[in-house]
């Protein structure tokens, strides 16, 4: 008596059973690649913003400091935008008639704030606080890339939790070396490429192994409530 199913039938089974498996898998893992694109993550697409405000003239050309500006990045949780008062006392006098400017002073006579669009944004579930990582000796450019370069401003970095978490697990790599450190005496340790800082400038005594200074001023944050509070 023959078969009820044909000989091929095996083949076909086979090959849904990978089909599926592939499917299965490959879901999850193309879902996992695809939220870390730079479709994704914002990554090098530059925002248009309400105001052609471009950096490169005002950094490179003019030497205005980012804390000029974002005051806040070294005292608060968030680096935030410079009001328009600051705009205005450089363009009450430089560049006042300019049509560029319109919605400066439109903001600065009537008290209402530019809407600018923001380029860094976190999710609202990780925690964030800019002043501990300035004062801690993390440069600017570390996270937002070279800005003074830039005609409108983008997202450098990828800004995901792994991201994240290579930092935190050897943050000493994007710190500067103790020689930029100003003097604080014969008890200040010159040790080259690790960075000392915290939120203060912190005095090393010199008897302290590489090791013990590293445990000891430069923490490692790795736990889930560092983040997430």
């Amino acid at each position: 008596m023959g078969g009820v199913f044909p000989r091929w039938s095996n083949t076909v089974f086979w090959i849904v059973v990978v089909c599926l498996g592939l499917i299965l898998l490959g879901t999850p893992a193309f879902l996992m690649i695809y939220v870390r694109t730079p479709q994704i993550t914002g990554q090098f697409k530059p925002l248009k913003q309400p105001v052609e405000f471009d950096h490169r003239h005002h950094v490179r050309d003019d030497g205005i400091q980012c804390l000029y500006c974002h005051s806040l990045a070294e005292k608060s949780a968030t680096a935030g935008i410079p009001s328009t008062d600051v705009c205005m006392g450089c363009h009450s006098q430089i560049w006042n008639e300019s049509t560029l400017l319109e919605p400066v002073r439109d903001s600065f006579f009537s008290g209402r704030p530019i809407r600018w669009n923001r380029v860094h944004d976190l999710p609202d579930f990780v925690f964030f606080n800019h002043s501990i990582h300035v004062s801690s000796g993390i440069d600017c450019r570390n996270c937002h890339g070279m800005v003074g370069t830039m005609a409108r401003v983008y997202q450098v970095e990828k800004l995901t939790m792994g991201w994240c978490l290579d930092c935190h697990r050897n943050p000493e790599q994007f710190l500067g070396p103790a020689a930029d450190q100003p003097a604080l005496g014969d008890e200040e340790a010159q040790i080259s490429g690790v960075n000392v800082r915290g939120a203060k400038w912190r005095v090393i005594p010199p008897s302290l192994t590489h090791g013990e200074i590293d445990e000891a001023f430069v923490p490692r944050r790795i736990t889930c409530s560092a983040c997430h509070r």
